[in-house]
């Protein structure tokens, strides 16, 4: 079976992702510091940080109509030169309008996430999309890392302006790869009829199971975001290089992970790679919180952390496929856009209940619940119900799939 990299519709969207979300990872490391570099207030820096989640969860469901009403190429432009034009304010050295900035950058991303998703199965076969999903897992991995890295380097080496620059270049070039049209109809086939997609997930029991279990993973990733930098600074006696180190790493195992979903592990079912996928991360994780007492060397978690990253991006993976799967092209915008909406508040709800618990739960317990999370999370996919056999992701129109201009 031929890469979905193949298809020169696939590629356009996929390079234009990386270059899109290593924008976003950059602006996400850079603004946060900034901000407290110019304030020296945790609270300025976390009300930055929620300035970034909030607007995506209040606009999901207008972002999952708008992902199912209108051309899915067009949006995905759109929010890019969308996101380079908000961010033009910044150039000024104005540190007071990254409040306002942030806010306006994650309303435009509560866009692109569900429209990319809604988009891959009318470019790509029935058969490609669990490869297809791997290497846009890949490519978050890699952007991650490469966002990361550079927007930290270049706010500390030239200033935010220089930040917004690069940032403004990496969102102009993704645009430019989604200008030319595409050989398939990107708009859904069913636009009308209910504003959001919680009827649908309330209709579907695979899609309950699905829903649960994102929301556990959810409330255990936010957790982690918090934990994270305690364990290491704390148990590991790290500082914030090591901190770095550690989180950069995960990005080797998730490439990994991706090109094994595009080639050798194509054909498994996506229910049975989120789960899976879950559980194993939980089980690295209980390793991983528990080792300190036996080892504190930074090469040993550096080497976890990155085989950690492998389940995550199979876990990813595995739930964009199975909402593909069980989703109608007509609602799969919406569907999507309620998942990524309901995964941001939970990260919150992780967030606000790692902060608030510290202090009497103890980072030992909290570590270990955190763990758990995950691995009743994929016991919860596991035991559910059996998705549809139907092909994974059926294209709206009936244009070959394989073929663009």
């Amino acid at each position: 079976m031929s890469s979905p990299l193949k298809n020169p519709a696939f590629a356009r969207l996929w390079a234009a992702g990386l270059f899109a979300e290593s924008a976003e990872w950059m602006l996400q490391v850079a603004l946060p510091v900034f901000v407290y570099q110019a304030t020296g207030s945790a609270s300025s820096t976390a009300l930055t940080m929620v300035a970034g989640v909030v607007p995506m969860v209040l606009l999901s469901p207008l972002a999952g109509f708008a992902a199912d009403r209108y051309d899915r190429r067009v949006l995905l432009c759109v929010v890019c030169f969308a996101q380079a034009a908000v961010a033009l304010p910044l150039l000024s050295g104005q540190g007071g309008l990254v409040l306002a900035v942030m806010a306006a950058q994650s309303a435009l991303a509560s866009l692109f996430e569900p429209v990319r998703n809604a988009l891959v199965p009318a470019l790509v076969g029935p058969h490609q999309l669990l490869a297809a999903n791997g290497l846009m897992g890949m490519n978050s991995s890699v952007a991650r890392l490469a966002g990361s890295s550079l927007g930290g380097a270049v706010l500390g080496f030239a200033g935010l302006g220089w930040v917004i620059a690069v940032y403004l270049g990496l969102l102009l070039l993704a645009g430019s790869l989604l200008l030319p049209r595409f050989a398939v109809h990107t708009v859904a086939a069913s636009p009308r009829g209910r504003l959001g997609g919680f009827a649908d997930i309330a209709h579907n029991p695979v899609l309950r199971v699905t829903a649960a279990t994102t929301a556990l993973m959810s409330v255990a990733q936010g957790m982690f975001l918090v934990l994270f930098v305690v364990f290491v600074t704390g148990p590991l006696g790290g500082g914030e290089a090591e901190v770095g180190l550690l989180r950069g790493v995960q990005a080797v195992g998730g490439f990994a992970a991706g090109a094994a979903l595009a080639t050798v592990a194509r054909r498994t079912g996506p229910a049975r790679l989120l789960g899976w996928g879950t559980l194993v991360l939980g089980l690295l994780s209980l390793a991983i919180w528990n080792g300190p007492p036996v080892t504190t060397a930074l090469a040993v978690y550096a080497g976890l952390f990155a085989v950690a990253g492998a389940p995550a991006v199979i876990t990813g993976s595995g739930l964009m496929s199975l909402l593909q799967q069980e989703v109608p092209p007509g609602r799969l915008g919406r569907v999507s856009s309620t998942f990524f909406a309901g995964m941001a508040a939970f990260q919150v709800v992780g967030m606000l209940a790692a902060g608030a618990l510290t202090g009497s739960v103890g980072l030992g317990g909290l570590l270990d619940a955190q763990a758990a999370l995950y691995v009743i999370a994929g016991l919860v996919v596991l035991a559910g119900p059996r998705p549809r056999v139907a092909n994974v992701g059926e294209c709206p129109v009936s244009t070959p799939p394989a073929t663009s201009t």
